[in-house]
């Protein structure tokens, strides 16, 4: 058989697959709308069900054989859920504007591109508008790899009634993006976000250490300032780099290889548990004075064989050196384990607040 002739006949076996796919993603589009229609004569059945999306994620990779890696699974599912849900309605869901920013590129990573996209011009209007109901979900970035918590973000989760709906883990990768190539050597002003400035430090030091560092609201505010000035550049994602009609002057400028932020999903649902989740609380200790109080707060996990994935601390805002703590772990609030381990927590605590049980990030 020759070469042309094994293409030949290659080419038609995908072009037949191809045929079985779309039947079948039909046929799927179809028993999710037969939901859809099911859900509108239940009282307070939502579309987004994250816990629901998590169980069909996992099945999938867990069952595939290859050669398609759980990543590619992962993003080729994403979207036929997406392009599923859509069906029945488009969340809204808020993020950090304008475009181009991480924050829309982690909501479109999670929900896919059927997903109605509300920018806002900052995190705390983000959890406005969800509390208000402008929107029915918000993303917002929590902790970096290499900076760590968002303190913003922290203080929000305190006042807030929302609950965590999800948790979504995105690499980051910076680059410095202005007017063209021949801009490099104009420079003399870098803008970003001051979580990105700070996760470029070291490269700023050696290529730039005499442009004025100029901390902005977002990366994409930065890029579309960058856009008007050619002596200034932005930190940004590259692909923001085409909607501001900019150049990439240079990639991946990030001092720390694998720097991920992890963002949250809120919204005002309580979720069932998926089998693979965890559990985010707000604590505080009895007296900030009382030897051993913060290891009284945390020792119910040990006792249950609870495995805590994240602590942070975010000042108190209520007497000078008095702590709130914010603690991840694995589990749902649901399970027996984590309901004990619960329980004897509130006991040690003064402020004691669940934010929520979710999906971990795939």
């Amino acid at each position: 058989m020759s070469q042309k002739e094994q293409f030949k006949q290659l080419r038609d076996r995908i072009d037949k697959i191809d045929d079985q796919l779309l039947g079948l993603l039909n046929e799927r589009a179809d028993c999710a709308l037969a939901i859809g229609a099911v859900k509108e004569t239940t009282a307070g059945a939502v579309v987004y069900r994250p816990e629901r999306e998590a169980q069909i994620l996992r099945r999938v990779i867990k069952a595939s054989a290859g050669p398609l890696t759980p990543t590619q699974i992962t993003g080729i599912y994403r979207e036929i859920i997406s392009a599923c849900r859509s069906g029945e309605e488009k969340p809204k869901v808020a993020v950090l504007g304008p475009v181009g920013t991480y924050s829309e590129m982690a909501a479109v990573k999670h929900f896919g591109q059927e997903v109605a996209i509300e920018f806002e011009t900052g995190i705390e209007e983000v959890f406005r508008s969800v509390e208000t109901g402008d929107t029915d979900y918000g993303v917002v970035p929590v902790e970096n790899s290499t900076e760590g918590g968002i303190a913003i973000t922290l203080d929000c989760l305190v006042i807030t009634s929302l609950r965590i709906c999800g948790e979504i883990d995105l690499r980051i990768r910076h680059a410095l993006i202005g007017k063209g190539a021949e801009a490099f050597g104009m420079v003399k002003v870098v803008r970003a976000h001051p979580q990105a400035l700070a996760q470029c430090r070291k490269w700023l030091d050696r290529h730039l250490p005499n442009a004025e560092r100029v901390p902005m609201a977002s990366n994409a505010v930065a890029a579309d300032e960058a856009a008007r000035d050619a002596c200034s550049v932005a930190i940004a994602a590259p692909e923001a780099a085409e909607h501001y009609g900019l150049a990439v002057l240079h990639r991946n400028i990030e001092d720390q290889t694998g720097n991920t932020t992890r963002f949250l999903i809120i919204g005002r649902q309580c979720l069932s548990g998926s089998g693979y989740d965890k559990t985010s609380l707000i604590l505080s200790a009895h007296g900030r004075d009382a030897p051993g109080s913060l290891q009284r707060l945390l020792a119910p996990l040990a006792t249950h064989e609870i495995n805590m994935t994240s602590l942070q601390s975010r000042p108190s805002k209520t007497g000078l050196w008095e702590y709130v703590f914010f603690l991840d772990f694995e589990g749902h609030q649901e399970e027996t384990l984590v309901s004990r381990a619960l329980a004897d927590i509130q006991k040690e605590s003064a402020l004691f607040k669940v934010l929520g049980s979710y999906p971990r990030s795939l």
